[in-house]
């Protein structure tokens, strides 16, 4: 299914009303039938310091308002232990591109994670050397997200000044080449993006071969120069590309965790959560950091990740079983 690109336009461009009855409900009980289950992962942002200024990205060098932090190896894997005792099998580390973070302290977090029990390790730190990919991979880690954000190269030139597209491609080939799986997407509904980027955005997941797709609407953050431009993205057109998504690679995991109506409530609404996996999503995130520390990982506003107790019950809402990996 979705062989074209003119599939995925008309897909695109249909009625809601008529993509949920042809496309929608089809894709959720595609994975409902799988009997796969919602996938269930904790996720530690072991460091918000990033050298980047991604102009939709709260946590952009020239944003000041945020406290900075950054977690050494000892620290980050005390919490990293607490979510295995939570009984987490799977882990995603992510951090802003920390260049100050020291490359033998990222290695001894991985492998310190993986010494934990961890069964997969996900990691997203930004652009690395093939060498270095290969030297993670050794180390204990099994999937690396390098999202290219947006196929338009003129867009993610402009809207990523510090590298550019062909760079940003180069490191998702070098991720590949490693032996990690390759997790990778695109920001939905940001200001300028249009039908035919999305369709270009979506055939580029499928040439890419990903594992994951960690797709989500544009939600504006605060103190980045995109919040001027537009307000958050359509949440209509992410559960059509998370249906899409679905049916054209049924094997793909995708992220549940997905914003509804109220802004305030961000990637733990309830029904936004259920709506996305309704339309074929997965994938759920417990968040690590102390409560201290969770609002200074300032990706987007209100970013309040599900949790355990909310898994538990989208998985009893949904019918589909919560695996902890």
């Amino acid at each position: 299914m979705f062989d074209t690109r003119a599939e995925i336009m008309e897909a695109l461009e249909m009625p809601m009303e008529e993509f949920r009855n042809t496309f929608l409900i089809k894709a959720g009980e595609l994975y409902r039938d799988s009997g796969r289950g919602l996938m269930a992962v904790a996720m530690l942002g072991y460091s918000n310091i990033c050298r980047s200024q991604c102009l939709y990205c709260g946590m952009r060098a020239g944003n000041s308002s945020i406290p900075r932090y950054r977690f050494g190896p000892p620290e980050a894997l005390k919490l990293t232990q607490a979510g295995r005792d939570l009984g987490f099998g799977r882990l995603f580390l992510i951090s802003g591109e920390d260049m100050g973070y020291g490359f033998e302290n990222l290695l001894a977090l991985v492998s310190g994670a993986k010494d934990q029990g961890y069964r997969q390790i996900s990691l997203a730190c930004g652009e690395f050397t093939l060498e270095q990919y290969r030297q993670l991979r050794e180390a204990g880690a099994d999937e690396y997200v390098m999202k290219f954000e947006m196929s338009d190269a003129e867009d993610f030139n402009r809207l990523n000044p510090s590298t550019d597209f062909s760079r940003r491609m180069a490191a998702i080939e070098a991720v590949k080449k490693s032996g990690m799986k390759l997790a990778s997407g695109n920001i939905v509904d940001y200001p300028g993006h249009t039908l035919d980027k999305i369709a270009d955005d979506i055939e580029l997941m499928r040439k890419l071969e990903i594992s994951w797709a960690p797709v989500v609407p544009y939600m504006p953050a605060p103190n980045t120069p995109l919040a001027l431009e537009g307000g958050r993205g359509s949440l209509e057109l992410i559960l059509r590309e998370i249906a899409i998504l679905r049916l054209m690679m049924p094997q793909v995991n995708i992220t549940a965790g997905q914003p509804g109506e109220d802004p305030k409530n961000g990637f733990g609404d309830r029904q936004g959560n259920l709506n996305a996996i309704g339309a074929g999503a997965n994938v759920l995130f417990a968040d690590l950091l102390p409560v201290s520390k969770a609002d200074a990982f300032f990706v987007v506003e209100n970013r309040n990740l599900p949790g355990l107790q909310q898994m538990e019950a989208l998985s009893k809402l949904s019918g589909l079983q919560l695996s902890m990996g």
